[in-house]
């Protein structure tokens, strides 16, 4: 039986953290809202609507913080054409290695459907993913599993037969939850400390077909690279 490939998207897929974290910038400065210390970084991988009221402590009511959060996407989105955008390194050669051997790709993602979409037509990756789940189809952000969950399910394969492919704790842990083999990505955070992945590697290029499919004949390794 084959397995499902199941990706995050932002430091997984494509690195915008930088327009991500100016959208948020340029925000506070539209608005005169403050940003805390270590912003970015505290509310990496998580939703805006938990971050916004939470970390921010810019909103509490539900009709401000959408307006808040519909904003800031906007704002990246003008930014990623601004700047432009390219994959990772290493994304394109593992995703034709994938398509070769008829693994089925989803992406699995807390980033709004817009941006992805916007994204995609940049780096030129359109149907290059069997299925989509972004905020607007989950109720839960990670650590949670429903967006793997679901794109497992938009794959048609069970959750312990897909690898999920990410960079943040919150995302492997949320893989971990959905019962999924992960594999993280040393993008956002050091190697060493993506311990609680299956594998780790520096770029997905370093993968191959074989050794993931180890992941389903041994468990877990101990592997990073």
């Amino acid at each position: 039986m084959t397995f499902g490939a199941i990706f995050d998207w932002d430091g997984v897929i494509v690195d915008s953290s930088a327009q991500h974290e100016a959208s948020w910038e340029r925000l506070a400065e539209e608005t005169g809202l403050p940003l805390p210390p270590g912003h970015f970084k505290r509310g990496f991988g998580m939703k805006n609507e938990f971050i916004i009221p939470n970390l921010y402590k810019w909103a509490d009511q539900p009709a401000d913080i959408n307006r808040l959060s519909l904003r800031k996407e906007e704002l990246y989105r003008e930014l990623v054409v601004e700047r432009g955008l390219s994959p990772l390194p290493g994304v394109i050669a593992w995703l034709d290695q994938l398509r070769a051997a008829d693994i089925p790709c989803a992406v699995g993602s807390s980033t709004p459907r817009l941006n992805i979409e916007a994204v995609l037509k940049v780096v030129g990756l359109e149907n290059r993913f069997q299925t989509i789940v972004t905020a607007e189809d989950v109720k839960h952000g990670k650590p949670d599993p429903e967006v793997f969950l679901k794109a497992a399910e938009g794959l048609g394969i069970p959750p312990s037969r897909c690898v999920v492919f990410e960079d943040a704790f919150v995302g492997i842990e949320a893989a971990v939850r959905g019962g999924m083999k992960v594999v993280a990505v040393a993008t956002t955070n050091p190697l060493e400390s993506l311990s609680r992945a299956d594998l780790a590697v520096h770029r997905l290029d370093e993968l191959t077909i074989p050794r993931l499919e180890e992941l389903f004949q041994t468990g877990r390794t101990a592997g990073t690279t």
